[in-house]
């Protein structure tokens, strides 16, 4: 029972984060990142506007189906209509270098015990 509501607890946690579908761009910067790391391109690292730094998320490249799983650690997209910024190295394992962008899904895989796009509930291990 104990398990079930916990899966209980982290899927509502997860629909309040707003997972879903749109269009990502890659990036591969010099600078330090909203987190306080410094951007290193050949990680698998990810921006998001609201997912707490640490959120692993899975990456879904629409096209060829293609998908990886990167860490949160930066603030953006700041470009109208783009969910989320990958770095190059995760563009790479989607295929969307060459291209710069593609529709893309993504969905949360791990929250660990961060709190969720501010909605107060967190994630439990389980």
């Amino acid at each position: 029972m104990a398990a079930t509501a916990s899966f209980a607890l982290l899927g509502s946690a997860q629909a309040n984060a707003a997972p879903g579908c749109g269009h990502a761009s890659w990036y591969a910067l010099t600078s330090k990142t909203a987190s306080g790391e410094r951007m290193n391109a050949s990680l698998l690292t990810a921006a998001h506007r609201s997912l707490p730094f640490g959120t692993k998320v899975k990456v879904t490249n629409k096209r060829n189906g293609k998908s990886v799983v990167v860490r949160i650690n930066d603030r953006g997209p700041f470009i109208r209509g783009r969910v989320i910024d990958v770095s190059k190295a995760a563009a790479k394992n989607i295929g969307m270098v060459s291209s710069g962008t593609a529709q893309v899904c993504y969905q949360i895989v791990d929250a660990g015990n961060q709190k969720i796009a501010g909605k107060g509930l967190k994630a439990i291990d389980g």
